[in-house]
């Protein structure tokens, strides 16, 4: 197997199935509708943005519609802006029905009346008076040449916004394999057509005991995962899910802030907010009790070194839930070479955890600036019950 083969092989192996981090709700991903329509309303939101528009019916009647599309975050990176989105035209959308809501869909493709399109995991950048021009990768490169590796007083120099390199279909329409990072695009592109459809693909899990975070769950965390359903997801609420899963979650850029006795950690996610308390040796008992937690921090050498307590109940990361128990231990480091940040985290919970739940990921300079979070959730709304026909 020469180089290339290999090197394409390792990332089709790593690939995330799409619908292990998004869910499929109720969409059929195996078929698809086409609609002949006017644009009358996008939402850039989270968790889910929205796309709107009006269909002449064979009987002469106007039936309302509306397209799921991904998180105002990841679009936001890839070049969509609400102005690209003129309400009034004429468009055509592609896309994989609802099984149960008639007048909702998920986006593959919308195409415009002047003949440029946009497809679902597609980056665009403005070409030739304005047109749209798709680019196979990050829409706009960092420039970190200016960037200090280290503060005044000494420490890494991790201020700033980050953000996960984004994860995306092969196939920009969103149809066939699994989630691959935006960097590997041109291996799978020099591959040829059927890398980009097979991309994701994965043999069947091992064998035993379930294991979340390289732990089995206890009786009461096996019986809550088994209870958990789509709606007790905290994001669909828009709520915070927890602070290991909303670090790195749906391509969310993140602000960091340095100051003389706290860090600042902004999450993109639901406007989640932590500070970590330098110079502070225990956690209050009197501190009341948070998703956030309560966070105290010291550099060990490069390393900063994280300890979070006082959590409320909630979900450590879906099915997995936590009790007030919740300790969370992270480790951040930077990588001075590669400018990559990569945060190690251990978290033991008796209530529902046997052993202790383990990660790592790992977030570069943001391509684009930290944003307020915006959610409005319509996820379970059945549109078609909705509107007037």
């Amino acid at each position: 197997m020469n180089r290339a083969a290999t090197v394409l092989a390792v990332i089709l192996a790593s690939a995330v199935p799409a619908l292990a981090h998004h869910g499929g709700g109720t969409f059929d991903l195996t078929k698809s509708v086409t609609y002949e329509g006017v644009l009358t309303k996008v939402e850039l939101v989270n968790p889910h943005s929205w796309l709107y528009f009006d269909v002449k019916d064979p009987d002469g009647k106007t039936s309302h519609h509306r397209c799921e599309m991904r998180s105002v975050h990841v679009l936001a990176r890839s070049g969509w802006t609400k102005d690209q989105f003129a309400v009034g035209h004429a468009v055509t959308v592609e896309a994989a029905p609802d099984r149960i809501d008639p007048n909702s869909c998920y986006l593959n493709t919308i195409r415009f009346k002047d003949g440029t399109h946009m497809d679902r995991y597609g980056q665009y950048v403005k070409g030739t008076g304005g047109s749209l021009t798709e680019v196979r990768g990050p829409v706009v490169t960092p420039d970190a040449a200016k960037r200090e590796a280290r503060r005044p007083t000494g420490e890494p120099n991790i201020s700033g916004d980050w953000a996960e390199e984004q994860l995306v279909m092969a196939n920009p329409r969103g149809t066939g394999g699994g989630l691959v990072r935006l960097g590997t695009l041109p291996q799978i592109d020099a591959a040829g057509p059927q890398a980009r459809g097979g991309a994701g693909r994965r043999g069947a899990p091992p064998a035993g005991p379930r294991l979340y975070g390289g732990t089995e769950l206890t009786g009461a965390g096996t019986a809550a995962a088994a209870a958990f359903q789509q709606q007790d997801n905290p994001r669909f609420h828009c709520e915070t899910t927890s602070i290991l899963f909303d670090w790195t979650f749906d391509g969310a850029v993140n602000r960091i802030t340095q100051k003389k006795d706290t860090i600042e950690l902004l999450y993109g996610q639901m406007g989640l907010k932590r500070t970590i308390y330098m110079n502070v040796k225990d956690h209050p008992a009197s501190v009341k009790e948070t998703r956030a937690g309560h966070s105290i921090g010291h550099w060990d050498g490069d390393v900063l070194v994280v300890d979070t307590a006082r959590f409320l109940p909630g979900v450590l990361n879906g099915p997995v839930r936590n009790s007030n128990t919740l300790h969370v231990v992270e480790r951040f480091s930077l990588d001075p070479k590669t400018l990559k940040l990569t945060r190690s985290y251990e978290a033991d919970d008796a209530v529902y955890l046997k052993g202790v739940y383990k990660g790592s990921d790992v977030i570069g300079i943001a391509d684009a600036p930290y944003a307020q979070d915006k959610c409005k959730d319509q996820t379970f709304i059945n549109y078609s019950q909705q509107v007037k026909k």
